[in-house]
């Protein structure tokens, strides 16, 4: 007996006729074996990103259709990947018992919901119900277990391609000037009176200069993000790969001027007065293979990890039907 989805398909593909053929097939994006993917749901797909697109380019709407349609493209691809993996799994006769499913379902609902009241009113909310969210358990659990199986075996990277690999983009590994940077932040109060604020960063100047830990000024005082951190900025390289001042040129120009253990005085711009000491300086220098090895050798392991879920998911498609539409 065909189910609902069946007879949607058949009737996408074969033809109804008229207006009603049309608005199946613009309703369907894909089909994989007998599984519609919809356009709703490559939307709701997307939605997060979409978001996140509409802040970024809300002025620039060419770019903002532009990136849409990629990510767009990039959600049914990955529909359309996962009905591929559930197909092989019922096609290769994998099964898996209720009682699994049930713990795992069980996890999810204790890792993303404070009590079950909050669950059952979320999936209310959304429109859908324990059996829905059941199946929708059920798939995410296979398509877990069948990536684990085809693609996340061990794999090792020989430390000659790890050092071929480090040989072959040295560029990347090459670093500007930098200094070791603290930072007290203090904000001007907008279009007020700024001598209070200057008053106090040449109080915490002096407090420093009779022997106050500069740390311990900036936990107090700054109002920039790390100063819960004592205002560390770690290590700050003058200019980043694309050439541009990593720092406003204002704190650049004062920074790289500055000796090690050296206390700038007050650097003021229109809106915030900065103080900064410069803790160590290193001149401009290629990171050792050291010190990037572990970094080689996770990029070169995830890269085998995409090359192997290419050529699976590749094989899945050679022996699947799909369409696109």
């Amino acid at each position: 007996m065909k189910t609902f989805r069946a007879i949607l398909v058949a009737g996408a593909v074969c033809g109804f006729g008229g207006a009603l053929h049309a608005e199946l097939a613009n309703a369907i994006w894909a089909i994989v074996h007998d599984s519609v993917i919809t356009k709703q749901e490559v939307e709701n797909t997307t939605a997060p990103v979409a978001e996140e697109l509409n802040r970024q380019y809300r002025n620039q709407p060419e770019i903002f259709n532009q990136k849409l349609g990629e990510a767009l493209n990039d959600s049914l691809e990955r529909l359309l990947e996962r009905q591929l993996i559930l197909h092989e799994f019922e096609t290769a006769g994998y099964s898996v018992p209720e009682t699994v499913i049930e713990e795992y379902m069980e996890e999810r609902i204790r890792a993303g919901f404070p009590d079950r009241v909050t669950f059952t009113k979320t999936l209310q909310a959304e429109g859908s119900n324990l059996e829905k969210f059941r199946l929708r358990m059920r798939e995410q659990f296979i398509v877990e277990q069948m990536r684990i199986k085809n693609i996340s075996g061990e794999i090792i990277i020989s430390p000659h391609k790890i050092e071929s690999y480090y040989l072959a983009h040295t560029n990347e590994y090459k670093l500007d000037d930098e200094v070791k940077l603290r930072m007290i932040v203090l904000n001007k109060p907008p279009g007020g009176d700024a001598a209070p604020v200057r008053k106090l960063a040449e109080e915490i100047i002096r407090k420093i200069k009779e022997g106050a830990a500069f740390a311990e000024m900036a936990a107090v005082n700054s109002e920039g993000r790390q100063g819960r951190e004592g205002g560390d900025w770690g290590w700050v390289q003058k200019f980043d790969r694309d050439g541009a001042l990593v720092l406003r040129k204002e704190l650049a120009d004062v920074a790289f001027a500055l000796k090690p253990g050296e206390l700038s005085g007050v650097i003021e711009t229109p809106e915030v007065i900065y103080l900064m000491l410069v803790e160590d300086k290193r001149p401009a220098h290629v990171k050792a293979l050291s010190e990037v090895r572990g970094e080689i050798e996770k990029n070169m392991v995830t890269q085998e990890r995409e090359r192997i879920q290419k050529n699976w998911i590749d094989r899945l498609k050679q022996k699947t039907f799909i369409r696109y539409f």
